[in-house]
């Protein structure tokens, strides 16, 4: 009896001990990279709660990459993987959107990790010349690190070419994918002497803008144009912005073609007026029409996600929901319009055309887009 209380003595003193020793180590580790953060202290996939808007910085192999976690922290859904256009940041370019008042449904449900490219956050160090800043492996580290099976990626303009080459590299790895104002061919010998050609008669600033707003935004200088213009001419990680902007424009094209295409739904979407409005025609021309929705938004301009937060919103509801998620939620704005008219298009010998229209605020009953129609919707 005396020996086995002297074991359980030891045993719970040498337990008491290395427990010790693990927090003492656990603490001396997170000292040390205080700005790397930690996914298992942060995220709990048995329970589902609405955390905070949390930042953080993780250290990759290829840079820093500037985190914000917000929604809710849970891995038993895929999380919202968001990855921003040049000239923006996380906030900058996905806050009104996120913040809107019906798309907080969505974040109550999942949770969304906002990207910033490497460097392109405000104080950032600036890298060096030659840096890959589209590099898929960037966003690849940080879907390992944060231990998530499967995400939906939301990228604009850079970051909706960033979030196909993950998807085509990693298929397993994405459930889904919005794309807005997305161009998925490789600059060709005109489109680069004319690069050329406006990188010596125009400054970065306005090169930025004018791949982000239509000309009838810029022609009418709005206040939204405004406002990027001084943000964008006063930005301290300039250097990085305009390495960002060159790598960008010396991507390679993906080769999407209706044998090789992504291997999970996407919705593409663009304005009517968007200097990307072609490049996303064709690129939906390319697309697996089964899976493919191409939404086309009216007086949306370059920047859908910032002018029209609610359509944009409600047309991801219903992405989401035809993925299998949020089966409950209800519909407001578009569902309430879609008192519409879904006119198809026949050719000369009645068969029907590829895409279908979807108009709203005319009159009809609902009717579901078909399954084997990439649906073109015009709010």
């Amino acid at each position: 009896l005396l020996r086995n209380q002297k074991y359980e003595t030891f045993s719970l003193k040498k337990g008491q001990r290395r427990r010790e020793e693990q927090i003492s180590s656990s603490s001396s580790s997170s000292s040390s990279s205080s700005s790397c953060l930690q996914p298992h202290l942060t995220l709990n996939p048995t329970r589902s709660s609405l955390a905070p808007l949390q930042e953080h910085s993780i250290e990759t192999p290829h840079g820093v990459l500037h985190v914000t976690l917000h929604g809710t922290r849970t891995t038993r859904r895929p999380a919202i993987l968001t990855f921003h256009d040049v000239g923006l940041d996380n906030k900058s370019c996905f806050s009104p959107l996120f913040k809107f008042e019906e798309m907080q449904e969505i974040v109550k449900n999942f949770t969304l990790i906002h990207v910033d490219a490497p460097g392109q956050e405000a104080g950032a160090a600036a890298y060096p010349t030659g840096y890959d800043a589209c590099s898929i492996e960037t966003v690849l580290f940080l879907h390992i690190v944060l231990n998530f099976r499967t995400v939906i990626g939301v990228g604009v303009g850079v970051g909706a070419f960033v979030l196909s080459k993950f998807a085509l590299a990693n298929p397993d790895s994405v459930e889904g994918l919005v794309l807005v104002n997305i161009d998925t061919n490789a600059r060709g010998w005109i489109d680069w002497a004319a690069q050329k050609l406006t990188s010596v008669t125009s400054s970065l600033t306005e090169q930025i803008l004018s791949h982000l707003f239509s000309q009838e935004e810029l022609s009418s200088n709005t206040e939204l144009v405004q406002s990027h213009r001084e943000r964008i001419s006063k930005a301290s990680n300039l250097v990085n912005m305009e390495l960002f902007w060159k790598t960008y424009n010396s991507r390679r094209d993906l080769n999407i073609e209706r044998n090789n295409s992504f291997k999970c739904p996407v919705m593409l979407v663009v304005g009517d007026q968007a200097p990307y409005e072609e490049a996303a025609v064709e690129c939906n021309s390319k697309m697996d029409p089964t899976t493919t929705s191409f939404l086309k938004m009216a007086d949306a301009g370059g920047l859908p996600q910032l002018t029209q937060p609610a359509k944009l919103t409600e047309a991801f509801k219903y992405f989401i929901q035809g993925m299998g998620y949020m089966a409950s939620s209800c519909m407001t704005r578009l569902s309430r319009s879609r008192t519409t008219s879904l006119s198809s298009s026949y050719s000369m010998d009645g068969s029907r055309s590829r895409s279908r229209t979807l108009s709203q605020g005319s009159q009809g009953g609902q009717m579901p887009p078909s399954p084997s129609q990439t649906m073109e919707v015009s709010c």
